[in-house]
């Protein structure tokens, strides 16, 4: 089963992997004051890679 993983020290939460995810497997909540995009449903992912390929700090990993 695919699994996203967003490293957070690259991560700039510019939320396209929000935007672009086909299952809505992302989400923004805020942490401490701060948005933080969160992998919301990890078992929704389907493993197409869209939030790997677009993310412009490439934070996200898909792994299998």
């Amino acid at each position: 089963m695919p699994k996203p993983i967003i490293d957070y020290s690259k991560c700039s939460t510019c939320k396209t992997c929000v935007e672009v995810c086909p299952m809505e497997v992302f989400a923004v909540e805020e942490v401490d004051g701060r948005e933080k995009v969160v992998v919301k449903k990890p078992d929704e992912c389907i493993g197409c890679r869209a939030c790997e390929v677009q993310c412009p700090e490439q934070a996200i990993k898909v792994e299998d």
